[in-house]
């Protein structure tokens, strides 16, 4: 085994919104991976609309920097669980990984995540206080609780010895002392250089190259990105592409891309160590391995974690269907849903007796909300159910995922929080004062008790609270009824536009979720129940014209508020009986019975059943 001193490949890892995009932002401002004219956004490895919107990455990135003698080669990794399929491909082709913890909020589910995966993989890590310039920046104490959480991952001697280096990626500066900060970025810089060690290598041996990571270009393909772990590759070269089933299938290499900046570089020719781009290999998935003709030597496959809820994607059959989609037939849904197959591999999508419903299976709510608003862009109209989790057998024992739970919140407010989720059976693991009049709380939860909870935490709080979760383990299945929506639907009578004479008869009902002017129809969801039962309203009602009054007389009658429902809102509301309703322009909640009469009996049958 050769090291080979003039690369460094690292991957940045950490909590949503440490800062880890901002600060690969400013080391390729200060390698000068920019030209001077060059206009830059700010995130700009965040390049997908809803990475933007979100402020979050969803999908790893890689780049390159040159920094003097050296090409470090920084792969940006998603923060939530959720996306973990991601992050396990990348830290397969790194050698390091810069731990980036924000200065004020210190160690987080998800930091515990992606460093347990770290470990694992027996990575050097660097760990970066960032946000180091905040007014409660409390850097020495982020740096005990990283290293108390290493201990408590079980990592070895060397990964204990870990360099800290503290940032503030906004302002671009770094330092080993949080008591000062530097001019620029040099002090990470060089912290990379000295303790991250350059990729073992055997350049002499016959090609061994794993692909991470997939892409498609228009013109190209499919593109393969993967890590040179033996030998050399070049272009319209033959290749032996190892399936992950065993089998050998023969291509050849039409194009191959390096990187610097964000940009792909064509080149010709590439060898042990380097991250490369490859066109030509039509059927190649993620986890195989790209050998020399004569020695196909597969690598072993990627372990990638289980999906752990599901949800059924059908074609949508409300009285409004097709009229805001593009693409709305089961075939074409379908044909979407294999096509993310194969770039997400954290993915499971399962055809049913039904050919215009599909059982999808991910990682958690956020990764399947995600993939349902990507689809409604891009024109699709369908309808989802429920998210439900995915029970597994282990030993004769029925096991459900658990995850692990952290709450910020102001102490005020702790009673109705630890009451909700004691009653979602969540345990409690610890609780600490963060700051004068604030407390954090860490629980286990079953997964199936979370669905629906953020809203519910939300109002608790007062929107104060900040809460993340991230899967921990599978424990054997409570046999309770867990979490679910505490109130009852509130559901138009009728097809129509909804009045504001009909919606103000109705407001204190509960909480509407539609304004006046809005199309409804029978069976529609238009709002929450102040009460546990579902409850059928008429909100297309008119006021009757008659000589004693004026027919515009209420409309000096205020409405109150309603309630503007977000696709994971609109998901969390869900009962089992019911479906959220996804086109480019809508989300509608309704039930899966429209008629009244066909709820009854719906629910007559399940009664009968359970007795």
């Amino acid at each position: 085994m050769n090291v080979r001193t003039d690369r460094r490949n690292i991957a940045i890892i950490a909590h949503v919104d440490h800062g880890k995009t901002t600060l690969v932002d400013q080391l390729l401002k200060q390698s000068g991976a920019f030209k001077a004219h060059e206009q830059i956004e700010e995130r700009v490895l965040d390049s997908n609309d809803l990475e933007r919107e979100r402020g979050i990455t969803i999908l790893a990135k890689n780049t390159a920097i040159q920094y003097g003698d050296y090409v470090i080669n920084i792969l940006d990794t998603p923060g939530h669980a959720d996306f973990s399929g991601e992050v396990e491909r990348i830290l397969k082709m790194v050698d390091g990984v810069l731990l980036v913890v924000d200065a004020v909020e210190g160690c987080m589910p998800q930091t515990r995540f992606v460093l347990k995966k770290a470990l694992e993989n027996k990575l050097a890590p660097v760990v970066v206080v960032n946000k180091i310039d905040r007014e409660q920046a409390r850097p020495l104490e982020v740096v005990d609780e990283v290293l108390d959480l290493f201990i408590d991952l079980g990592a070895d001697e060397n990964q204990l010895d870990f360099p800290v280096v503290y940032t503030s990626a906004l302002a671009g500066t770094s330092s080993l002392d949080p008591a000062s900060q530097g001019e620029d970025m040099q002090a990470l810089f060089e912290a990379i250089i000295e303790h991250i060690p350059g990729p073992q290598v055997e350049l002499d041996k016959p090609l061994q190259c794993q692909v991470t990571m997939l892409d498609y270009n228009d013109y190209l393909g499919r593109i393969a990105i993967g890590r040179i772990y033996r030998g050399a590759l070049s272009v319209n070269e033959p290749v032996a592409v190892v399936k992950r089933d065993g089998q050998v299938q023969r291509a050849r290499i039409t194009k191959l891309f390096g990187f610097l900046g964000l940009k792909r570089v064509e080149i010709e020719t590439a060898q042990a160590g380097d991250i490369v781009a490859i066109a030509g290999l039509e059927d190649i998935n993620v986890g195989e391995t790209v050998c020399a003709p004569d020695h196909p030597d597969p690598l072993p496959l990627l372990d990638i974690e289980e999906p752990t809820l599901k949800m059924t994607f059908l074609v949508n059959n409300s009285p409004f269907a097709g009229r805001e989609g593009k693409h709305v037939t089961g075939s074409k849904l379908r044909e979407r849903l294999m096509r993310e197959l194969e770039t997400d591999v954290s993915l499971r999508v399962e055809d049913t007796d039904n050919p215009e419903a599909f059982i999808v299976s991910g990682r958690g709510e956020l990764h399947l909300s995600i993939l349902i608003e990507n689809m409604r862009r891009e024109g699709y109209e369908f309808q989802v159910s429920k998210p439900e989790v995915i029970t597994r057998e282990v030993d004769g024992v029925e096991m459900e995922p658990f995850e692990r739970l952290i709450a910020d919140l102001p102490e005020e407010y702790m009673g109705p929080v630890m009451e909700a989720l004691g009653r979602r059976k969540g345990e409690m693991l610890n609780m600490s004062h963060t700051s004068p009049g604030h407390v954090r709380l860490e629980f286990r939860v079953p997964s199936r008790g979370l669905i629906g909870y953020r809203t519910e935490f939300l109002t608790q709080t007062r929107g104060y609270g900040i809460m993340t979760h991230s899967f921990e383990k599978y424990q054997p299945l409570i046999k309770a009824q867990l979490g679910g929506r505490r109130f009852g639907a509130l559901i138009a009578h009728e097809t129509g536009k909804a009045t504001t004479y009909g919606l103000l008869h109705v407001e204190d009902r509960g909480v509407l979720f539609i304004t006046p002017g809005v199309e409804v129809y029978e069976g529609m969801i238009v709002g929450e129940h102040s009460r546990e039962n579902d409850l059928v309203v008429n909100v297309c009602k008119e006021k009757h014209v008659t000589n004693m009054r004026s027919a515009t007389k209420e409309e000096t009658v205020k409405l109150k508020a309603h309630r503007q429902l977000s696709l994971e809102e609109a998901l969390q509301f869900l009962n089992e009986d019911e479906y959220c309703e996804v086109t480019p322009a809508s989300i509608r909640l309704r039930k899966k019975y429209l008629k009244k009469w066909e709820r009854e009996r719906a629910e007559k049958e399940k009664r009968f059943k359970h007795s």
